[in-house]
């Protein structure tokens, strides 16, 4: 499955570039990802290095298990792997036949890891990723889908795999929360699992939109956010997830969480939502250049995040945000 005949291209304006991820390593280097096979590292979130990827295929995340062991993930099913902190990287798994990307990678720890994506997508490695093995996860269908799939079984086996390459919805993002793990998505999927996704508790539905990020607040309360300036928030005590007011309709990509207690939710047109109350209310903190932000990580009092237009760092000031 693996391919490393194609190789990045080292561009001069990397950094300038649609980034889609960027992983924080212990607050001691930045690892950015996005189109291209471009993976970019710093030391400090303004000098930025870019790196020879074995691909040219965008990659959608990056996570980091200990300060060396990391992984990205992103088109043609692409899984790459560093053992040195990102300087450099080999392909562990790529099958562009199959036409998904995926879009997200957690570990537990340096051997235990899953990958999600398009339509269900769901590779496991039981031995730090030198083999990835698929699974089908049928709790996440409707009724009605198991019901049909398993008439299709019966009736044509073919069709029937067939069908399951595109009946899942897509796993947007799988988050790591100490022994539990969190998986959000299309149609408005939220689920819970405490063995590294062998098994799934399923929210039940709050919202037929997609989520895109979800994150355990400093008190312990929980956050997800999504399409349209969708948040909603979980009292620890396992109350129903309640919606809270955003005053934005932006896609929200991503939750950053600050050192001191703050949250910030990024998203489209250059849209930053902060909540001072563990995420109970929002002030809305739109950038300047109404640029996309995409993801973020909080790193040296700032929040270091990318874009379609590359790497923003933004700071607080007693007025709003500085650029």
């Amino acid at each position: 499955m693996a391919n490393e005949t194609h190789t990045s291209i080292l561009a001069p304006l990397a950094e300038k570039s649609l980034l889609l991820d960027i992983a924080n390593v212990q607050q001691k280097k930045l690892v950015a990802v996005g189109e291209r096979g471009h993976i970019l590292l710093s030391n400090d979130g303004n000098h930025w290095q870019q790196v020879v990827a074995p691909t040219q295929a965008t990659l959608t995340s990056v996570f980091f298990i200990n300060e060396l062991v990391g992984w990205a993930v992103g088109h043609d099913t692409t899984i790459l792997k560093t053992t040195n902190g990102g300087n450099n990287w080999k392909v562990q798994y790529s099958n562009p036949d199959l036409e998904k990307p995926l879009l997200d990678i957690v570990f537990k720890d340096p051997f235990h890891g899953v990958a999600v994506g398009a339509y269900g997508q769901f590779l496991r490695t039981i031995d730090g990723g030198k083999t990835w093995l698929s699974e089908f996860h049928e709790e996440f269908l409707h009724e009605e889908d198991k019901a049909f799939l398993e008439e299709l079984k019966i009736e044509d086996e073919e069709a029937y795999f067939d069908e399951r390459e595109s009946i899942l919805p897509h796993f947007n993002r799988i988050i790591s929360d100490g022994r539990t793990t969190y998986l959000v998505g299309e149609v408005g999927l939220i689920a819970k699992s405490n063995d590294l996704g062998l098994t799934w508790e399923v929210f039940d539905e709050i919202y037929r939109g997609s989520f895109f990020d979800l994150s355990r607040t400093h008190e312990g309360n929980l956050i997800v956010a999504g399409l349209r300036g969708h948040v909603f928030r979980s009292l620890k005590n396992g109350s129903p997830w309640v919606a809270r007011e955003t005053n934005t309709t932006a896609l929200l990509n991503s939750i950053v969480l600050s050192d001191e207690g703050r949250i910030f939710i990024l998203g489209n047109n250059g849209v930053i939502l902060e909540s001072k109350d563990d995420g109970n209310t929002y002030s809305l903190r739109p950038q300047p250049d109404g640029k996309s932000l995409i993801a973020g990580v909080w790193f040296n009092n700032r929040i270091v995040a990318v874009s379609d237009v590359g790497i923003k760092n933004i700071s607080m000031n007693s007025s709003g945000f500085n650029y």
